[in-house]
């Protein structure tokens, strides 16, 4: 009906001046008429969506069990409640709803509440980085601009350590202590009539675009990322900028990276890593002696907690390929394995720069080890180290150690995260702890001299301790979490030496 309205208005308009009338229609389209249009957009009736992408626990919620979470959403002071998610610590596109909004105001509040249910009195879980002490420390609040469809508050638009869009309840630095922290991903947008993303007032008083036409994957300034990304994340889309080589969180991946992986939730101003695993045709996920599921989101935690987040590929672009079946992985197995399966023999050479690669096989001696798939020499711990292989036989064998105390997932993520630390330059003997064989077993001298290094990185805590240590705990300790070098993967300049 609002439509209608507006377009017999139009006709109108169209007639006056047709008619030599004295009001002035608009010069640029739809941005001025013969009246003055108080709505933010007057081509739709303006509704409000909130997608939850995501919702995470970081820390013990439950004692007893997984935790039964679910959501408050206060959207100018109408509440929305979502189902309660029942033993799940890990959830994904879980939560839509969308509300109206009054199309004369310019912004909306909105608050999230993240919530453990029990049957006597649910329990609040802190989705936020502030502190504790402060009021409403632990739920989300901020206030959306329907001008321009961005947010700022209690999530910050630009420049939030956590990143747009994600609330972390360990910002307040309760890392190691229990403080019920979890994370929540969440997206809000407003319809708009061309369905591009763009809000009608950014297309007329900033862009200069038709707010009847999709603009999506239009690239006027020719820098490599279309208008809706340079919008989505506050970069002029009419203005040349260096996205092929600007680094603003200092990640190792460009913007035009970041760009090419937004499907994962990546964000140009918080640090992504990428990893794609690719498995053996009889290791299929989900299966009994297979790679886990639940194991790509157990190696997030230690990452996100830091505010660094950590992506598993396997199949949003192409990851989790079926490798043919061999009893014995060889190292010239192993490469031609990494130019077939992760480049495409050169096809996927854009990956090269962005993602890690893992390799799940039957059997490989070692059973274990980080390599680079084209920096010679490939194996070792030089810069340019971007894979590693992890074999069956190794993880069957650490289950039988600990009795399967450990599960499968569990034992997998403790592998994942200690090849990755090389993949950051963290190397045998720097420190001395790492890697060190004398560190296994009580009746060596290196299991008690290095018992402060408390890393996975430590033989003696490798599937101990799911995290790499900050160097807190005395003397011989080493502050991994410090030394990491997310650009340490890449393939190094010409003036870079092999060995440090």
């Amino acid at each position: 009906m609002k439509n209608t309205i507006r377009f017999i208005l139009l006709l109108v308009c169209l007639f006056v001046v047709g008619n030599g009338g004295a009001m002035e229609l608009a010069t640029n389209d739809h941005q001025t008429a013969f009246f003055e249009i108080t709505d933010i957009d007057p081509l739709v009736d303006l509704t409000l969506t909130i997608d939850i992408l995501a919702l995470r626990s970081l820390d013990t919620i439950d004692v007893f069990s997984e935790p039964d979470f679910f959501i408050k959403a206060v959207v100018n002071e109408q509440e929305f409640t979502s189902p309660i998610w029942y033993d799940s610590s890990y959830l994904y596109d879980c939560w839509s709803f969308s509300t109206d909004i009054v199309d004369e105001s310019e912004t909306v509040t909105i608050s999230f509440q993240v919530w453990d249910w029990n049957e006597d009195s649910p329990m609040h879980c802190d989705c936020n980085g502030l502190s504790d002490d402060e009021e409403d420390g632990w739920y989300i609040t901020i206030i959306y601009d329907v001008r321009t469809g961005h947010w700022y508050g209690d999530d910050y638009y630009l420049g939030d350590s956590s990143g747009y869009g994600r609330g972390n309840g360990c910002g307040d630095g309760s890392i190691y202590q229990r403080d019920r922290d979890c994370e929540l991903w969440f997206n809000i947008y407003q319809n708009d009539y061309d369905g591009d993303g763009i809000p009608y007032w950014m297309e007329i008083n900033m862009y200069h675009t038709d707010p009847l036409t999709d603009n999506r994957g239009e690239d006027t300034d020719n820098d490599g990322v279309p208008i809706e990304w340079e919008h989505r994340w506050g970069f002029n889309p009419l203005y040349w900028e260096d996205h092929q080589h600007f680094d603003p969180d200092g990640d190792s991946l460009t913007n035009v990276e970041e760009y090419r992986t937004s499907a994962f939730g990546s964000d140009p101003f918080r640090k992504d890593i990428f990893l794609e695993i690719d498995y053996m045709d009889d290791i299929i996920i989900d299966e009994d002696n297979s790679f886990p599921k639940e194991a790509s989101d157990i190696v997030k935690d230690p990452f996100h907690r830091r505010n660094i987040c950590f992506h598993v590929d396997s199949g949003i672009l192409d990851g989790g390929e079926v490798i043919p079946f061999d009893k014995q992985t060889t190292f010239d197995e192993l490469l031609d394995i990494y130019h077939t399966f992760f480049l495409h023999d050169g096809e996927y050479e854009w990956k090269r720069s962005i993602f890690h690669y893992a390799i799940i096989v039957n059997y490989s001696k070692p059973n274990g080890f980080a390599f680079s798939g084209d920096v010679y020499p490939y194996w070792g711990y030089i810069p340019g180290t971007n894979g590693f292989i992890l074999s069956n036989t190794l993880v069957d064998r650490v289950e039988e150690t600990y009795l399967n105390l450990k599960s499968r997932a569990y034992i997998y993520s403790s592998l994942i995260m200690h090849e990755m630390g090389h993949n950051f330059g963290i190397r045998f003997g720097e420190p001395l702890g790492c890697d060190n064989q004398l560190t296994k077993y009580p009746y060596q001298i290196g299991w008690w001299k290095w018992r402060t290094y408390k890393s996975i990185m430590n033989y003696r805590y490798t599937y101990t301790i799911l995290d790499y240590s900050d160097g807190s705990h005395g003397r011989r300790d080493n502050d991994d979490w410090e030394q990491i070098d997310l650009g340490y993967f890449e393939i190094p300049s010409d003036s870079t030496p092999w060995f440090r």
